[in-house]
């Protein structure tokens, strides 16, 4: 079986990342497993991507063009919303490929147009990392039900127009893919319920099969010695916090962390603990309460595992979020979790049984969450060992390799 996945980047993002690593489980089960990517960071020979300056140029000229019609939205939220209606090089190139089948991924900043879907001529299979496949642009609808009917007159573009960006983005999608034989994966119960409830994939197959993790290079690390490689301080307990554009993402809900780091220094966490950001260099908040030790970007798996495996715990207070592959690491690395209860948090953490599940968007609940991870040591040890424990038999990455693979063959032979 040759299966070439249809990917933005191999590596840069979470849900690089996590392709990346279905891609890396696929070949450890035989598969004949390649990438299509529009920027290529890695130098493994089976990702295909640029081969030269002037084409990695063009890649990128090619996400600026695409967002030319955003440009007149000068009101519109500042939020990621992806057109895909520029002219793209993708379909020649799977033609040469020639798989058997194709395994879409995050394929926006104008990777794969709209259209060309459709002419690909081959099953396939699209493993949303958001959802984007379903809406009229945006990438997460916060609180707009939209995309269950035709989008327009659309919140995140403070459009008042039915005939807006976001109705012309949905009509092209029901247009170009109303014949594709098409599966659709999603890693999260709430994604999936998503997608079902949308207009667009409403009689569209759609199978739950959950992101997988190397757990021998995500695993438990003495904690001395992550934190003095790390140059963290040994006699205070470390809360992690991270992501991409950690503190100004917004929907990582950084600004819902604030009040509960200061609901816990009012209550005798005062000179105990003390916060790890990676994903970000530094915050324009200064009134967080706690001292706090900024690690920057960090790229490679080693780095990630050593700040997981040098908290006590690790904290995402997302407001939306699908099965983010931080929490998946964190538990791979024994490493309690809270966040709130949202999302595709419920399928990482149990409540009280690997981490703590927040009330949504309550800061107060997030902060006692935390506290109740923290403050019994005994308790800790047990969440720490459930934490890994989880991972090792919901997620690792042999069992996803094995769903996928089953899937194609069921696809394959119908």
């Amino acid at each position: 079986m040759k299966v070439l996945m249809l990917s933005t980047s191999d590596i840069e993002g979470g849900a690089a990342r996590a392709t990346y690593r279905l891609h890396q489980g696929l070949q450890k089960a035989g598969v004949e497993s390649q990438i299509l990517v529009r920027t290529q960071l890695s130098d493994d020979p089976s990702v295909i991507g640029p081969n030269n300056k002037i084409k990695e140029q063009l890649a990128h000229l090619r996400t600026t063009l695409d967002n030319l019609p955003l440009q007149l939205q000068r009101q519109r939220d500042r939020t990621i919303f992806s057109l895909q209606w520029f002219p793209d090089i993708v379909a020649p190139k799977v033609n040469q490929i020639n798989p058997d089948i194709i395994n879409l991924h995050w394929i926006n900043f104008g990777f794969v147009k709209i259209e060309t879907l459709a002419k690909l001529n081959k099953p396939l299979v699209w493993t949303l990392h958001d959802m984007w496949a379903f809406t009229g642009g945006c990438h997460y609808n916060e609180e707009c039900d939209r995309y269950t009917q035709s989008c327009g007159n659309c919140p995140q573009l403070k459009s008042e127009k039915n005939q807006d960006l976001s109705r012309w983005v949905w009509q092209r999608k029901a247009k170009a893919w109303q014949n594709l034989n098409l599966t659709v994966v999603t890693p999260s119960k709430w994604l999936a319920e998503c997608a079902k409830a949308s207009s667009l994939f409403k009689n569209t197959p759609v199978e739950v099969i959950p992101n997988g993790i190397d757990t021998e290079k995500y695993r438990p690390i003495n904690k001395q010695i992550a934190r003095e490689l790390l140059k963290l301080p040994t006699d205070k307990q470390l809360l992690l916090f991270g992501s991409m554009k950690a503190t100004s993402d917004r929907r990582k809900g950084f600004h819902l962390l604030q009040p509960a780091l200061q609901n816990l220094i009012q209550s005798s966490w005062d000179n105990k603990l003390e916060l790890v950001v990676f994903g970000s260099s530094q915050s324009n908040r200064n009134d967080l309460g706690v001292k706090v030790h900024y690690l920057g970007q960090l790229n490679d798996d080693i780095s990630i595992a050593l700040a997981y495996a040098a908290a006590d715990a690790f904290v995402l207070p997302s407001v939306q979020d699908n099965l983010p592959n931080t929490i998946m690491e964190a538990i791979a690395c024994g490493t309690p979790c809270v966040a709130f209860n949202i999302g595709g948090m419920p399928d990482l953490i149990e409540h009280q049984q690997n981490g703590y599940l927040a009330q949504a968007y309550k800061s107060e609940d997030l902060a006692q969450g935390i506290a109740w991870v923290l403050e019994n040591k005994e308790r800790h040890q047990k969440l720490c060992i459930n934490a890994r424990k989880t991972a090792e038999q919901q997620f690792a990455q042999q069992q996803q390799a094995s769903s996928y693979l089953s899937l194609f063959e069921q696809i394959l032979n119908r």
